[in-house]
């Protein structure tokens, strides 16, 4: 699955173009490396999140194309 859509499944980022435009900054890593939106994200990976001054740093449980709002904080955990 594409970064910027796991971001929005999982609610991390309230919008896709939100997060295409975190991806375009620099804002978003992935195992350590700036990522664009159009990366593959799969199980086990580490997204690391810019938000001003805040770092969100998540570890991919799982990958679905769609969720329930009571369901997407089980896509990762925080690290």
């Amino acid at each position: 699955m594409r970064l910027d859509k796991f971001l929005k499944v999982s609610r991390l980022i309230r919008r896709r173009t939100v997060a295409n435009e975190a991806c375009d900054a620099g804002r978003v890593l992935v195992n350590g490396k700036v990522a664009k939106a159009s990366v593959k994200v799969k199980k086990g990976d580490i997204i690391e999140i810019q938000f001003g001054t805040k770092a969100v740093k998540v570890e991919v449980l799982d990958i679905q194309e769609t969720t329930k709002k009571e369901e997407a904080k089980d896509l990762f955990k925080y690290l």
